[in-house]
């Protein structure tokens, strides 16, 4: 993903950035908005990738959470984290992506995909050479496999509990639901990625033999 995203969003704001200039109050939302795109797009982006958006969809969606997030950063009273309504402008963009594209098999982030996207909740710094990174690779590609297995529903607060490490009540506010609706759908998240990775794994052990 290009550095210049941030950039893109901004100047894609009516008035553009050159309005940032004048008042000390403009100034003041333009850094916060920089802060906030520095240290939240490589969380957006692996979330979305994680959600199934493919790589060749991905940078669209990502820049439309931040153009929203560019918009809307004024009105936003801190009611819940920041990471929490970030997340929920990403999760509403990713299945907005699925409402108007058609789920085909070829049409999902790869491990390619996410592995441009750095996910922070698989990479282990200190592992190195070759062997360990074709580890890590293959790790990638299994958990995508077996995430793609989920429904939508699953899929998102599996993501944001076991890879993103999101409370119950956060995710409740991602999602726009209660907690013990959250709680009901991450059993069954969980009892249906523990099926998934199964099936992989006799599958994958089938065509070792």
């Amino acid at each position: 993903m290009e550095c210049s995203l941030a950039s893109e969003a901004r100047c894609a704001m009516p008035g553009r950035v050159e309005a940032h200039t004048q008042g000390s109050r403009e100034v003041s939302e333009r850094v916060d908005f920089d802060s906030v795109y520095e240290s939240m797009v490589q969380y957006v982006w692996s979330v979305v990738c994680r959600m199934g958006v493919p790589r060749s969809d991905a940078e669209d969606v990502v820049q439309e959470v931040f153009v929203t997030v560019y918009r809307r950063l004024g009105d936003f009273e801190g009611r819940a984290q920041l990471k929490t309504w970030v997340f929920s402008i990403a999760v509403h963009f990713a299945q907005h992506y699925f409402r108007t594209h058609a789920r085909k098999p070829g049409n999902r982030a790869t491990e390619n995909d996410i592995h441009g996207a750095e996910n922070h909740a698989l990479t282990d710094s200190r592992e190195s050479g070759p062997v360990s990174e074709l580890e890590r690779k293959e790790g990638l590609d299994a958990l995508d496999r077996v995430l793609a297995q989920l429904n939508e529903r699953q899929r998102v607060v599996f993501v944001l509990a076991e890879l993103e490490q999101m409370t119950l009540h956060d995710i409740a506010e991602v999602v726009g639901s209660n907690a013990n609706t959250v709680a009901t759908r991450l059993r069954a998240a969980r009892k249906a990625f523990e099926k998934a990775l199964a099936r992989f794994q006799n599958q994958r052990l089938g065509r070792k033999l």
